[in-house]
């Protein structure tokens, strides 16, 4: 498991539930099955799970490039400062000058900073996602304020 989760100890636990995502990656697939994680231990840069139901590796590949989900009412509430990764993909983003820039397409764990891939009508950009960077989120209104470096914009 490639892990999308600053607390994978919460997710990926025994007895735990999981629904591998649809085509839309947001719903679950109702052509596929309830996932309960058996075993669990760190491999690589990720996780290696076992699944009950799952025995081989025909069986794995069903999953393969899938999400995977967790019903909200079981996922401990993130903290004022944080967002879930959902959260960040298809906001708008614009400048404190309200040029409007795009919609964050993609968020890629880089350092020395994470960065988010926003494209708008004048093409793709890679935005810092950092507090420097960083004006405000608006959680409702789906939108980030940012006050780019000067430059940034130009690349």
């Amino acid at each position: 498991m490639w892990l999308l989760t600053d607390h994978p100890e919460r997710v990926f636990t025994e007895g735990a539930t999981l629904h591998p995502a649809g085509p839309d990656d947001r719903t679950p697939d109702p052509a596929l099955p309830t996932l309960r994680v058996l075993s669990v231990r760190p491999f690589r840069r990720g996780l290696l799970v076992g699944f009950e139901g799952v025995h081989d590796r025909s069986g794995a590949e069903t999953l393969r490039d899938r999400y995977l989900l967790k019903p909200f009412d079981e996922i401990e509430p993130v903290e004022d400062d944080e967002l879930f990764y959902h959260e960040i993909l298809g906001m708008k983003v614009e400048t404190r000058a309200g040029e409007p820039l795009g919609e964050v397409v993609e968020l890629y764990e880089l350092q020395p900073a994470h960065k988010l891939e926003v494209r708008g009508p004048t093409g793709m950009r890679l935005i810092p996602f950092t507090a420097r960077v960083l004006v405000s989120v608006d959680r409702v209104a789906r939108r980030m304020v940012i006050d780019p470096p000067a430059g940034l914009l130009d690349l």
